[in-house]
């Protein structure tokens, strides 16, 4: 007597990042919902920067901007943001992703407070930020 076997199982093709591909036991993991916020991004460049200085890779901020095709001024608004307060950078680099229209908070809203010196007044700075920006109405609605 002929009996045939089936199997079935979940899988997905993985593609590497030179193209090669391989299968994978599972599903394919499910990718989150919206994006990550703009001053989220910022932030983690600023801290991938200030290490490539720190570490002797880079030599200075201008070499950075000359890297990356961008002025001065604007590297050093970006890494201006590594002057944040520890718990202010916790809670940006925590933003919830942005599922439609702008991000909740602008990176040159935040410039401000990166420039202050003093954690207090940043602090102060930001919950102010959040209440702003928590209490405006969408943009697209006036």
């Amino acid at each position: 007597m002929n009996k045939k076997l089936t199997i079935n199982r979940s899988f997905h093709v993985k593609i590497r990042r030179n193209g090669s591909k391989s299968l994978e036991d599972g599903k394919e993991p499910s990718v989150p919902e919206g994006r990550i916020p703009r001053i989220t991004r910022l932030l983690a460049l600023a801290h991938r920067c200030y290490d490539l200085v720190r570490d002797g890779v880079i030599l200075n901020q201008s070499e950075l901007a000359h890297y990356g095709q961008i002025s001065t001024t604007r590297m050093s608004q970006i890494m201006w943001l590594d002057n944040l307060a520890p718990d202010i950078q916790e809670q940006i680099l925590d933003l919830p992703r942005t599922i439609q229209g702008r991000d909740a908070i602008l990176e040159r809203e935040v410039r401000p407070i990166a420039k202050t010196h003093d954690w207090g007044d940043q602090r102060k700075m930001w919950v102010d930020l959040l209440h702003r920006s928590q209490a405006s109405p969408p943009t697209d609605l006036i």
